[in-house]
């Protein structure tokens, strides 16, 4: 059965633009590499109060993790974006077995069969 990538484009570049935007309210585009994104701290200048410094501190910890989350999704998304361009998208990388559709519309960007789940 031939796929119609068409829909799971549409979909993943809809993510991607997500991903983004939300990478774009708690980190920046690394200078050095622009695949790359580092998380910020809030905006504000210079803490009066030591609670004040815990609090900011908390808030930039949790968008390391915040970021790190999304580097690692808008990956998937740029991987299977990549799979659509060079016609291996759908393919189990586990066994080269077709990824059920049901699992694609789930997940567009799963790389593997429902046999294959991590």
């Amino acid at each position: 059965m031939i796929m119609d990538t068409n829909i799971f484009k549409k979909k993943l570049l809809e993510e991607k633009e997500l991903v983004e935007n939300e990478l774009g309210t708690v980190g920046r585009r690394n200078p050095e590499n622009a695949a790359d994104w580092e998380p910020i701290a809030t905006a504000e200048e210079r803490p009066a109060e030591r609670d004040e410094v815990a609090d900011k501190l908390e808030s930039f910890e949790e968008n390391v993790a915040l970021v790190r989350q999304l580097e690692s999704r808008l990956g998937e998304i740029n991987v299977s974006l990549n799979k659509i361009k060079d016609g291996t998208y759908g393919t189990c990388s586990v066994c080269g077995k077709e990824i059920e559709t049901a699992r694609l519309e789930a997940n567009p960007s799963a790389t593997t069969c429902k046999a294959h789940m991590k």
